[in-house]
């Protein structure tokens, strides 16, 4: 990495802690959330569900837990898109190590809930689980249940089941209310036994609906009652909140009734600026007023629930030009970050979530139409769960508010103007410390002067970039005077003080401090450079040059050491701080620090590595043994009084992956032939919905939902009597996005139909997609006797309903059948997935006929199909399976990700469904894109075993179809991880 950071750490000196007035009041406590005036103190220690209760109050500046300030720093994951509970606990990991205290979670309806009544929080779906992991790693929960979600998920999270029921979503239906109340009680049931207040877990904050914009009047208000009123009665005592979509000053407190309880309700607005605006001021320095973000709630704290650390990408690539997520990480990269998040951070926003920070995988039929299977989005942690470059501004702001408490309560302070730049000056009232924002907007760097309280301060500010600065903050016992590198932690451990400043790769970093008496100075590393003159000490170092440089500072005004550590970027993530009941440690070099634990004199240590290092702990007095990932390493003490190692951890070995061979094939779709028996199917013959599409005159309603099928592919197929004089067959039809029909009449295909793709101005945000598609038909069909015209349509999901309409309900599948030339009378049967696979969830399969008869799963046996090789051109209508099996042997101790790339001449029409031991990873749509690598996690993909892979093939017999090239690829590798269980 080789990242500009400009964001600090330093630890204020010793300040009295305010006290909470309250905590986990029931409804009629007017006080419960109320708080005195807190003055600037240490932030509290991590959670843990410690047993003990906790107090969560408020005031405007952050939050108060147990009387002391928090900064929220949070990141948002779905442990829905990641389905391998094992990897929860890594993701969670990499989260706390680089600097987030917080995990925000949707927990989607759709993924639990099969059926009317019915419930599954097992095995990939265990919410217990992630939140005891959660607690154990040390973060606390913002829980999102909806019922609404949004989230890019099919339906918005609402189950398919719901949109063939009476009432009104997203209203005071009671109808809707009903199954809402169902949802409600057993996700609370849970919730309730990891609550922070109650010290059974760490869950901070709740989330009561989501974006909800669509009735802001006497429904939206007992709406929003209702579910207020009925999270409490669940047991649920922290504090509630909504995410006001795009600040309108909606739900802000008192704008609904809460059952005469007061004070248990937060503000949160959300906001996806693009990287071509300026960032916007959201708070303290914006135009005030209920559409000026935080301003719309004065007495709460600054709270973005959700704040773009990246973007969706739908069908075609349309948002990146067809580059994929890539190109939304290299836009709304590092850079990026910083401008837009110290913008807020200097407007007040103390609450703040990054969405996405692992973005993970929409496998199987979860997402929503206006994405495809990857749901990377651009985010610090890609995918395939590796850091990337944009965890730099996250690792460093993240340590900056845990260890700062500073910045837990500023206030906007004297204008200060620097020539080319935009330029925030704060202070905090009780420790007097200054802070300063200076962002710049335009293309090339800017050098200029910053006036600060201790003079002009010559800086430098990379184009479309921002750095902070602050003066007069506490390092330890000693104080910063200023420094042109940008402070990223301070902490003590043993007896010093410790304080680490970074910025980009070979800025000369000016550090200034404030020295009553001469102190003696020791330069630890070669680049440093010092100098003492009136009473400051002078500290020059080129960052990056070697690792990371120490400047040892003891004896002057304090007896108690200051070790100043200096650091590039790259260097900067490579250092972890870590908190245990035995005191604070530091650790430096390894990739990631996972767990720390103090037994006598010994440090135990697990993490990853991916490239030779040291691994150096500084820590409490006496330790003298540093065990890493089981194994004790040879140690010395250095100057700096760390334990380091005397040799090198190696990187990480090479992983090879086998080729991919040994295909065997089957074509599919029976269901086609006039002769197959279709007498187990529903008939389609119902004359009414509660979908909002009109069922159109003289037809039966044929929507799929109707009938039970709500994901995946349907079939119809309709008998009728004597098609003599019949010209041409008319199919209407409604999907999501990138839907598809095919048709046969007496098992000869008449043609395929696809919706198009979205383009970036006019469609891609468009759910719902409907087409008539007319068929010519032969003459040698036009004759009498029974015929049957069979359809299969690939429905993709159903629609979202950010506005309120049921636009979850439209159709899906076969909406009218209309004939040219002859009115035969049909008779329709229809058919989709067979009974939810108990493990796998109802998002797994379809109605393809090779899924209702297994052929995707590891155990069918397929010894009489035949062979094939691939790159394969064949002309067809309708589906092949291919299916292979492949062995792996990747050591025990090396965490590698694996994904499975497709690719193929971009002008083939077919799309192919991916599934990994029974396991549907993805869909891949071969001349539409822009995904073609699909991730293959671990649990679900046997890294010390036998995998069976099988390809579901859709072929649109417009062109020749594949497929191409298909492999294993390697996304990631690290030596480390954590221990994987299979699901």
């Amino acid at each position: 990495m080789a990242l500009s950071r400009r964001s600090f750490s330093a630890l204020a000196g010793s300040t009295a802690l305010g006290l909470a007035l309250g905590g986990s009041g029931g409804p009629g406590a007017p006080s419960a959330y109320a708080a005195r005036s807190v003055p600037t103190g240490p932030a509290p220690a991590p959670p843990s569900a410690d047993g003990r209760p906790h107090t969560i109050g408020y005031d405007r500046y952050s939050l108060l837990v147990d009387g002391r300030r928090l900064v929220v720093w949070s990141g948002e994951m779905h442990p829905f898109r990641l389905p391998s509970p094992s990897l929860w606990r890594d993701v969670l990991q990499k989260m706390r190590a680089h600097g987030y205290n917080a995990v925000s979670i949707y927990v989607a309806w759709n993924y639990h809930s099969p059926a009317p009544g019915t419930y599954d929080f097992t095995g990939v779906r265990d919410l217990d689980l992630f939140l005891r992991m959660a607690a154990e790693t040390g973060l606390y929960v913002i829980l999102r249940p909806g019922p609404y979600i949004n989230a890019e998920v099919d339906g918005g999270g609402f189950p398919g089941w719901l949109t063939a029921t009476a009432g009104t979503a997203r209203t005071d239906d009671p109808t809707y209310l009903g199954h809402v109340d169902a949802w409600l009680t057993q996700v609370n049931r849970i919730a309730r036994r990891h609550l922070f207040t109650q010290g059974a877990g760490t869950v901070l904050l709740y989330q009561i609906e989501n974006e909800y914009d669509a009735h802001v009047d006497a429904t939206g208000r007992a709406y929003l009652s209702h579910l207020y009123k009925k999270v409490r009665a669940d047991g649920i005592d922290v504090p509630l909140f909504h995410n006001d979509k795009g600040r309108n000053g909606y739900w802000v407190p008192g704008s609904f009734d809460t059952g005469g309880e007061q004070g248990g309700w937060l503000y949160g607005f959300d906001g996806y600026p693009a990287p071509s605006q300026t960032p916007p001021d959201w708070g303290t320095f914006g135009p005030g007023g209920a559409k000026g973000g935080a301003s719309a709630s004065p007495t709460t704290p600054g709270f973005v629930p959700e704040f773009g650390g990246g973007w969706f990408d739908p069908w075609g690539g349309a948002f990146f030009d067809g580059k994929g997520y890539a190109e939304s990480r290299r836009t709304r990269d590092a850079a990026y970050e910083r401008r837009f998040y110290l913008t807020n951070l200097a407007n007040g926003l103390t609450l703040h979530n990054v969405y996405m920070t692992f973005g993970g995988t929409s496998w199987g039929w979860l997402p929503a139409p206006v994405v495809y299977t990857s749901y990377d989005y651009g985010a610090a942690i890609d995918e395939g769960r590796n850091v990337t470059d944009k965890i730099a501004p996250m690792h460093q702001l993240g340590h900056l508010l845990q260890r700062v408490p500073d910045f837990a309560k500023l206030d906007r302070a004297a204008d200060v103007k620097a020539a080319g730049l935009k330029v925030y000056h704060l202070t905090n009232p009780d420790t007097g410390a200054h802070v300063y924002v200076a962002r710049n907007d335009a293309a090339e760097a800017v050098t200029t002067d910053l006036p600060t309280d201790t003079g002009r301060l010559r800086i430098t500010v990379p184009g479309r970039d921002a750095r902070l600065y602050a003066t007069g903050l506490k390092l330890g016992r000693r104080t910063l005077k200023y420094s042109t590198a940008a402070p990223m932690l301070c902490l003590t451990a043993g007896r010093q003080d410790i304080a680490a400043f970074s910025g980009r790769l070979d800025d000369m970093a000016e550090l200034v401090l404030q020295c009553p008496a001469e102190p003696d100075v020791m330069r630890l590393d070669p680049e440093a450079a010092w100098v003492f003159d009136d009473d400051e000490l002078h500290v020059n170092v080129p960052l990056g040059r070697g690792g990371l440089t120490r400047v040892l500072v003891q004896k002057g005004e304090t007896e108690t050491p200051l070790l100043l550590l200096f650091a590039d970027d790259a260097t900067a993530v490579r250092l972890f701080p870590y908190d245990t009941p035995s005191g604070t440690l530091l650790v430096y070099g390894p990739a990631l620090l996972r767990h720390v634990e103090l037994r006598g004199s010994e440090v135990h240590l697990t993490g990853d590595v991916t490239d030779t290092t040291t691994v150096e702990v500084w820590g409490p007095r006496g330790i003298d043994t540093l065990v890493w990932n089981g194994r004790t390493l040879p140690t010395r003490i250095t100057m700096s009084g760390s334990l380091m190692t005397t040799g090198l951890l190696p990187a990480v070995p090479e992983v090879k992956l086998p080729e991919l061979g040994g295909w065997r094939m089957r074509t599919e779709n029976p269901e086609a032939g006039p002769g197959f028996d279709d007498s187990g199917w529903q008939a389609a013959d119902k004359k009414a919905s509660f979908s909002p599409t009109p069922v159109p005159a003289g037809q039966p309603v044929l929507f799929a939902d109707d009938y039970g099928f709500h994901y995946g592919d349907v079939w119809y197929r309709g008998a009728f009597i004597d098609a003599t004089g019949l010209e041409e067959v008319s199919l209407s039809y409604s999907t999501g996005t990138q839907g598809l029909l095919m048709a046969w009449l007496d098992g000869e295909p008449l043609g395929t139909h696809r919706m198009p793709v979205p383009d970036k101005s006019t469609t891609v945000r468009q759910g719902s997609w409907s087409a008539t598609a007319g068929f010519p038909v032969r003459e040698a069909l036009r004759s009498p006797g029974r015929h049957v015209l069979s359809v299969l349509v690939r429905r993709m999901q159903h629609d979202q309903d950010g506005k309120g309409l049921d636009t979850h309900k439209v159709a899906r599948g076969l909406t009218a059948a209309t004939f040219k030339g002859a009115s035969p009378r049909v008779s329709w049967r229809i058919q989709g997935a067979a009974a939810p696979d108990p493990v796998r969830g109802p998002l797994n399969n379809g109605g393809l006929y090779g899924e209702r008869e297994g052929w995707h799963l590891p155990g069918f046996r397929d010894h009489d199909w035949e062979r094939a090789t691939f790159p394969r051109a064949a002309r067809y209508q309708g589906v092949t399976w291919y299916r292979t099996a492949f062995r792996l042997s990747v050591p025990a101790d090396i965490d590698a990700s694996i994904g499975l790339t497709l690719q193929d001449d971009p002008y083939r029409a077919y799309r192919a469904q991916i599934f990994l031991n029974g396991w549907n990873l993805g869909q891949y749509i071969n001349n539409v894109g822009p995904q073609h690598t699909f991730v293959l996690p671990n649990g679900i993909l046997r890294t010390r075993g036998t995998n069976t892979l099988a390809l579901a093939v859709l072929s649109e017999f417009t062109t020749l179809s594949g497929p191409g090239s298909v492999r294993l690829t390697l996304l990631g590798r690290a030596t480390g991880g954590l221990p994987v269980t299979p699901v």
